[in-house]
């Protein structure tokens, strides 16, 4: 029998709300604690900036029971996604399960098992609460990276700006200004061009090197998702665990496996013009492929090309005079600088003898599936990882991690085989998958499909695959097909402990 737990959620964002389901639909008692006034994460409104929205296409980016509205276009806005995630929780029953306004500060294990939540509330201050299990799940994007840089207090005081992209959340910021953007990734191109839609007076971005960009269509008429996101354009990467016949095969066809890659490469440098531009990157495509392939911006290539926006490569040495000026010494005049230089990965609530047993001196995350460590078998991470599926995936590992925790997995991995599996993969990604580091290593792109199999498998799910073997390997994953697949795993019900029976029959 398994007993019904007291699960504590941290973040009510996409992973957040699938784990809350998952552990509730299994029957435990759940408590989300979100930080923030509103659900959503980073698509909450009020850490999204203008213009934002997926990259992936709507049909990868839900749940697997519930579709966006038919109406949503294909690349839905962040103010439609958080519409989206609220309908979720509001379909699902977990809006009661949200207590907002509730930072976790500090977690401790108890010593009979389970933790103690140290949280700060927005009525009683400081609080405790004991739970039985945690997950969590508040991303990859919840605490800023900020920079500061020598200078920058005058600059600001003299009247200048100096903000990170999800404080961007007002276009009059920029209206008549000179801005400048600060990072390379796609929240960064999404402001330069918001900016300059806006009316911004001058739009500089300043880079560290050029990456490689996809368009939402390539030549304007394939969708992105048909070449990059299927089991097809997973094979072309050597995965985790192989074996001698597997890696025969891709000896055999690294020949043509370049051919395509250098392909995509030319068509890309023809329908951005990269080199003109200068901004052709260095690096092959296939090695930038990992835990994340920026989408090409609409109008970015164009406003470039225009003189509408100005690109710099170097990076912010100081202020100085009302400019900004760069490692190299160019000299940019500014009244905004928007920081688009992404977030930090961690978990600063979490005790110094449990972080020394998830994290390796280099960085990298010592978890089982991506997901938990055996040496904290009461703590389980959802949405850790980066992935080009990330709902889907979210989807998937909190449904795995509740089995994990209830023991109900089909295939419940022992403390050595979990442990065997982690020192295996540690050695994949630094050895032959180092762009995989990024991330604490905790990026299931572009494997989506092996992880999503591998989950999938331990739940003991009787049907994985479609039956029409060319639609399984040249179409994107389907959460409705997804949804078949969970629908096959053994079902079970946490029955309510002792205490929690006594207590019911004495209030009844």
């Amino acid at each position: 029998m398994v007993k019904r737990k007291r699960v504590c959620v941290i973040g009510a964002g996409v992973s957040g709300l699938a784990s809350a389901q998952a552990f509730r639909d299994r029957g435990h008692d759940v408590t989300v604690l979100e930080r923030s006034h509103d659900l959503g994460g980073v698509w909450e409104p009020s850490r999204s900036y203008p213009g934002i929205k997926t990259q992936s296409p709507k049909d990868l980016y839900r749940y697997v029971g519930m579709a966006m509205p038919d109406d949503y276009p294909e690349w839905p806005s962040g103010r439609q996604v958080y519409e989206y995630l609220r309908a979720f929780a509001t379909a699902k029953g977990l809006l009661p399960l949200i207590r907002f306004g509730h930072a976790v500060r500090a977690m401790a294990r108890k010593p009979d098992g389970g933790w103690r939540v140290t949280v700060d509330t927005p009525d009683e201050g400081a609080a405790d609460l004991v739970f039985d299990f945690v997950v969590v799940a508040s991303g990859t994007f919840s605490d800023k990276n900020v920079l500061t840089h020598p200078g920058q207090d005058g600059f600001e005081y003299a009247g200048g700006t100096v903000l990170h992209s999800c404080e961007y959340t007002d276009p009059a910021l920029v209206r008549g200004k000179k801005v400048v953007v600060l990072g390379f990734s796609k929240s960064a191109t999404d402001v330069a061009v918001n900016a300059v839609r806006e009316g911004a007076d001058e739009v500089t971005i300043v880079y560290l090197e050029p990456v490689w960009r996809v368009p939402y269509k390539f030549a304007g008429l394939v969708n992105f998702k048909r070449i990059l996101y299927c089991r097809a354009s997973e094979s072309m990467f050597p995965p985790w665990g192989m074996g001698a016949a597997g890696k025969l095969a891709h000896a055999l066809a690294k020949p043509l496996v370049w051919a395509n890659w250098r392909g995509l490469e030319a068509l890309l440098n023809l329908q951005f013009g990269l080199k003109k531009l200068g901004l052709r990157p260095k690096k092959p495509i296939e090695e930038t492929i990992s835990c994340g392939l920026p989408i090409a911006t609409e109008g970015f290539f164009r406003f470039l090309k225009e003189g509408r926006i100005k690109a710099v490569q170097g990076t912010i040495d100081h202020y100085e005079d009302g400019d900004v000026v760069l490692t190299g010494g160019e000299r940019i005049a500014a009244d905004v600088v928007v920081q688009a230089v992404g977030w930090k990965l961690g978990i600063p609530y979490l005790g110094a003898d449990e972080k020394r047993a998830l994290i390796e001196e280099d960085g990298q995350y010592k978890l089982y599936r991506l997901i938990v460590n055996p040496q904290i078998p009461d703590l389980g991470f959802v949405g850790f990882n980066s992935s080009f599926a990330t709902v889907l995936t979210s989807n998937i590992a909190a449904e795995w991690l509740v089995r994990f925790a209830d023991g109900k997995l089909a295939r419940q991995p022992k403390a050595a085989e979990m442990d065997g599996w982690i020192a295996r993969h540690l050695t994949w990604r630094r050895k032959e998958r180092p762009a995989a580091g990024v991330y604490g290593g905790l990026c299931s792109a572009p494997y989506h499909f092996r992880h999503l199999d591998e989950l999938l498998a331990d739940m003991g799910a009787r049907k994985r695959r479609k039956t029409n073997p060319l639609a399984e390997t040249f179409l994107p994953p389907d959460a409705d097909a997804y949804a078949q697949y969970l629908a096959s795993v053994p079902d079970y019900t946490a029955e309510p402990a002792a205490a929690d029976t006594d207590r019911v029959a004495a209030t009844g």
